[in-house]
Parts: structure tokens; C-alpha cells; sequence
């Protein structure tokens, strides 16, 4: 079965919102053994809509059309599909039900405009949504497939799941199925990882694909199989062979993040952390502290921005700081060392850098961090070089020191 899929609202095209229906329903399609061939965005126009709707019909079995049920003028997509298909629009019960009992359940007055949630193109099914007002829209017609689903992701995601999927499989959408691996690598660029594994990148079933994201490199492991085991099973050599080839820089799969992955190693290791920041300005205390149950490992955070703060809270001498400057080597490595001494902590890491725009010189640029690691008394310093703006030079520091932190402590766990 070959789908695609229509996404309306002018908050996407303008850049409001950021589309995750999008990679959600790419993720539930392949799972499902349906191959997903296109995507497009369209404005809240009718003729767009219904334009869009025409032309996917000509090329796919199943079309799904997300957003636009709403109750306002702009949401269109009934209509849409009613004009693209020539089909009246008719009251349904199950979808007038769907946003009377929403409101009731509520103790919330019904406007009149919220009726129009309750029209469906004739021949049309509704789809229950105990989640809003609008009810999804499953029609079968002229041999093809049409799926109309609610806009919000707390709606969306449970539509395609408890409602359209099961749907589906009648109609052989689970004859195959499409199973994904990703492996997540920090500390080398995409061209790095390109060239380890360059070879593998030709094959068809399973294929492997890479991604590259701030920070790390993604690896896309991919197999079409008659079940989920059966696609695992294509995967798995594959996977053998990357991970033979860039092991020491594979930190985790799937769902893993970097400071998930800190986290669980220093649970099992049972050491304890703390961290000095500058260019980060504690978005590195952030990320450590987003992970449940951090607080068994993680002390604390200082960020100390200032020749006075580094002195005062860290005990970096002064003498050091006017010898090399604040962003150096010697200093990232006395940040380390004064932060774990001050929490009572195992490891400390110290980040100072020039997150920019000003602030550069010929012989410290805009983008130049180091990184100060002290494991157990063990110092060793990263120094690194960061093209971007300044979020972007802050969120690549952080992430250095995870993967200088990562690397440490799975060193320590294999030796």
C-alpha cells in the first residue's frame, strides 16, 4: 500500500509550529508495512486543499490529510475533500456526538459554529476522538483510501494509533513491514562517519543511511521484512559491522541521549558530578538535570562567567588567569578540579570558551572552547573549535563535554 500525506495550516508554512505529525505518522506508516511517498504542507485554502487532495489520489492508494477540522473558517479540509471527490457534505451522528459529549463532559456551552465538526463527506466514517471536538474521517471511495485526522499532536498521535492503523490492516497494510535501527555517534563529523562505513551505504535491504544533527551523527539502520523479527533479523549484521568500525564513538540507539547514557553510567559506576560552566551559562547542568533520578549522581553546578567567579567559587588562582586568559587550557582544567573540590564530587568538568559575536582576537576566535575533565584527580583538557551563532556554539559545548564525559567514564568501565 502506497500513501501520502497532507499536512494543512499557514502556521507551518510560516514557521510557527514545528510539524511532528509529520515524523510521527512516517514512524506508524512503516511499522505498518505501508510505504510513505510523500509529504506536503499546504495553507489554510480551499482550493489548495482540494488541489493537493487531487493529485495525491493520482499517485497513492491511501491519502491522510492532517489538521484543518476544526470549527473556525479556515478549517477546510472536509470541504476539501467533499469538492475533490464530488461529494455532498452530510450531518454524521457518531461525529456529532464526538463534540456534544466533549462539551458536556466539560459543563461547557456548545457555539453553533462547533456543529460544522459533525459534517463528514456522504459515505463517510467517523472516528471517534475522545480527545477534542473534531472526530476523524475514514472514507473508502473510487478504490481508494482517505483519512481526515485532527491537527494537534495530543490528537493526532492517538487517531493514527487506536483508530486508523487497525482500519487499515484489512486492506493489507501489514502484509510487510519496514523496522529501523539507529545508532547515535558522537565526537566525529558526518564526513568521518561517511568514510568508516561508505561500503555499507550501498546496500538495498537493509539499507543505512546517515543523519547528521548538532553534536552528533545519527546512523540509520533500515529493513523491509515480512515481520518485525524477521526485519530485525536483516539488521542485525549489519548493525555488527558499524558497530565493529566506530565503536568508541557509538554512544547509544534509538531514544538514547548522550546525558541518558552519562546518567546510567554514573548510576552503575556509583560516582558522583559536578560542573563549572562560563559559554554555557548552565545549559550543561540543564541537560545532566532533564534525566530522572539525576539527583543520585549529579551535586551541583556553578557558572561562574567572571574572572571574580572563577577566583572566588572555584579557587582558580589569578595569577593563572592573567598568565593565559580566561578561555585556555589552564583554566578549563583548574575549573574541573575547583568545582569537584567544592561539591565533594568524584568528576568535575570545567567549560570556558567565546560563544560570540564579540569578544574573538586573531589567537582566540569566536568558537574556541576548552573543556576540563578531572576524573578522580585524572585531568585531561578538550579543546575544540565551534562554527555558528552563539546558541548554536553554547549547544555544541555541552554536548562536547558530555561525549569527553561519556568517553571517560566507558573508559573506566572497560579498563
Amino acid at each position: 500500500m502506497h500513501a501520502e500525506a497532507i499536512f494543512t495550516g499557514t502556521e507551518i508554512l510560516l514557521g510557527q509550529i514545528v510539524n511532528t505529525n509529520a515524523a510521527f505518522l512516517g514512524r506508524e506508516l512503516a511499522a505498518a508495512g505501508i510505504s510513505l511517498y510523500r509529504q506536503v504542507v499546504v495553507g489554510d485554502n480551499l482550493e489548495r486543499i482540494r488541489a493537493a487532495i487531487e493529485a495525491a489520489r493520482q499517485r497513492a492508494d491511501l491519502v491522510i490529510v492532517g489538521g484543518g477540522l476544526g470549527p473556525t473558517e479556515d478549517d477546510l479540509t472536509r470541504e476539501a475533500l467533499a469538492a475533490a471527490l464530488g461529494l455532498p457534505l452530510v450531518e454524521d451522528p457518531v461525529a456529532r456526538e464526538n463534540v456534544t459529549r466533549y462539551f458536556a463532559a466539560r459543563g461547557r456551552a456548545m457555539t453553533a459554529s462547533n456543529l460544522k465538526q459533525a459534517l463528514l463527506p456522504a459515505g463517510a466514517r467517523a472516528l471517534e476522538n475522545p480527545y477534542g471536538t473534531a472526530a476523524g474521517v475514514f472514507l473508502e471511495h473510487g478504490g481508494k483510501l482517505y483519512a481526515l485526522l485532527p491537527g494537534p499532536p495530543r490528537e493526532f498521535e492517538p487517531m493514527v494509533v487506536e483508530r486508523l492503523l487497525p482500519l487499515l490492516e484489512p486492506y493489507g497494510a501489514r502484509r510487510g513491514v519496514i523496522a529501523s535501527r539507529v545508532l547515535k555517534i558522537a565526537g566525529l563529523g558526518e564526513s568521518a562517519v561517511e568514510e568508516a562505513v561508505r561500503d555499507l551505504l550501498r546496500g538495498a535491504n537493509p539499507t543505512l543511511a546517515p543523519l547528521a544533527k548538532p553534536g552528533e551523527v545519527l546512523l540509520r539502520l533500515t529493513a523491509r521484512a515480512a515481520s518485525p523479527e524477521a526485519a530485525r533479523e536483516l539488521i542485525r549484521p549489519l548493525e555488527a559491522a558499524v558497530r565493529e568500525r566506530l565503536a568508541a564513538h557509538i554512544f547509544g540507539s534509538d531514544h538514547d541521549t548522550l546525558e541518558g547514557v552519562v546518567g546510567r553510567l554514573l548510576g552503575e559506576q556509583h560516582l558522583t558530578l559536578a560542573v563549572a560552566e562560563s559559554c554555557t551559562g548552565g545549559l550543561l547542568a540543564h541537560r545532566l538535570t532533564n534525566i530522572p533520578g539525576s539527583s543520585d549522581y549529579f551535586m551541583g553546578g556553578l557558572v561562574t562567567y567572571s574572572h571574580e567567579a572563577k577566583v572566588k567559587l572555584l579557587g582558580v588562582k589569578e595569577e593563572t588567569l592573567a598568565i593565559h586568559g580566561a578561555v585556555s587550557p589552564e583554566v578549563a582544567a583548574a575549573m574541573a578540579t575547583g568545582v569537584r573540590r567544592v561539591l565533594g564530587t568524584d568528576i568535575g568538568v570545567g567549560i570556558t570558551g567565546i560563544a560570540g559575536p564579540g569578544g574573538g582576537s586573531p589567537a582566540k576566535p569566536v568558537g574556541l572552547v576548552y573543556i576540563g575533565l578531572d576524573m578522580q584527580g585524572q585531568v585531561e583538557v578538550q579543546r575544540e573549535f565551534f562554527i555558528g551563532e552563539r546558541e548554536n556554539i553554547k549547544g555544541q559545548s555541552a554536548q562536547g563535554a558530555l561525549y569527553l564525559l561519556w568517553r571517560g567514564l566507558r573508559e573506566k568501565q572497560v579498563g
